[in-house]
């Protein structure tokens, strides 16, 4: 029996069969033994063949996963030799960001982008909370949208808490599957209520000791958006049907699995530069003749994105997972 795996506790894993039954499963015995380096080796996303025990009434297992054309990956927090798995066979990533309350670094921001490039994930950057923005702040995230925009990756401003530019988040979303992702406390639950009516997702207030957001998501889930809470156009029978995938809130954005000398080409800009380096294995930290310094040096790069940069390649030698700073 195939299915897709629309839920994962950590535990067990609820997969949607081809016949649209929800069946809660295990993992079969010795399906870790295969090799995969990973906390969780089956991910949201994961197109699976499902094998139900006839006569037993412990659930069903999963015993074989598809080839995934992509997936979107980090160190683990625990285990720095393993990978967690956030999401398989996406779109699309969208990544929630605020400014304020709590601010998104530009080092995250960067190393989930880059992650998003080296497994062919599209990202859209969604900057949250723009109703609690003073001017200066306002100021601020423009310059941030720009960089971004400058860069080839598509913004918007939107607030969860009014409705402004959910109208066009929900056009973006149409007939997608598509991860949410981002920093605790940046708004993703109250998003996602928004978006889907009914999806009662909990929601929790800021720290105000640490400014920081409380985790209320504890797994992941894929939640069907109706094509009622869509914007409807001729010809949307035909339409596949949309999904968002919600995960838990990170804190940090550890690597995983990159090599030294692949990583400025998950940077579009600096790999654009890197063209002209008078060496073709410049790391572009010192060396004579690098285009990207001198690109850095011009301010065609962006000194937060090149610190990114660096601080990823230090990732390699360091050996660890670092959270974002």
């Amino acid at each position: 029996m195939r299915g897709l795996v629309v839920k994962n506790t950590g535990s067990w894993y609820t997969v949607r069969t081809d016949d649209d039954q929800l069946l809660d499963c295990k993992i079969k015995g010795n399906f870790r033994l295969k090799g995969i380096r990973s906390t969780n080796p089956v991910a949201v996303g994961d197109h699976v063949t499902v094998f139900r025990p006839q006569g037993e009434s412990g659930g069903a297992f999963i015993t074989e996963i598809e080839d995934r054309r992509n997936y979107i990956i980090r160190k683990s927090i625990n285990l720095s030799k393993q990978s967690h798995i956030i999401a398989a066979n996406v779109d699309q990533a969208m990544l929630i960001v605020t400014v304020a309350n709590p601010e998104t670094s530009t080092t995250f921001i960067d190393r989930f982008l880059a992650s998003a490039e080296a497994y062919r994930v599209p990202v859209i950057l969604i900057f949250n909370k723009t109703d609690l923005l003073d001017d200066d702040l306002r100021r601020y995230q423009q310059m941030m949208v720009q960089l971004y925009e400058t860069i080839g990756y598509q913004c918007m401003q939107v607030s969860a808490e009014t409705g402004e530019g959910i109208h066009a988040l929900l056009t973006l979303l149409k007939g997608k599957i598509t991860l949410l992702s981002g920093n605790s406390g940046v708004g993703k639950s109250t998003l996602i209520n928004r978006l889907v009516p009914g999806a009662n997702l909990r929601t929790a207030e800021i720290s105000d000791a640490h400014n920081m957001g409380m985790h209320t998501t504890t797994f992941s889930e894929m939640i069907e958006v109706p094509l009622s809470c869509l914007p409807q156009e001729e010809g949307d029978e035909g339409t596949s049907p949309t999904y968002l995938i919600d995960t838990p809130g990170i804190k940090g954005f550890g690597t995983f699995d990159m090599e030294p000398e692949e990583i400025s080409g998950y940077f579009k800009e600096i790999f654009h530069f890197s063209k002209d380096c008078r060496f073709s294995n410049c790391t572009h930290t010192h060396e004579p003749g690098c285009a990207v310094l001198q690109a850095l040096e011009n301010h065609y790069i962006a000194q937060s994105r090149y610190q990114s940069y660096l601080s990823m390649l230090q990732d390699k030698e360091e050996g660890k997972y670092r959270a974002a700073y």
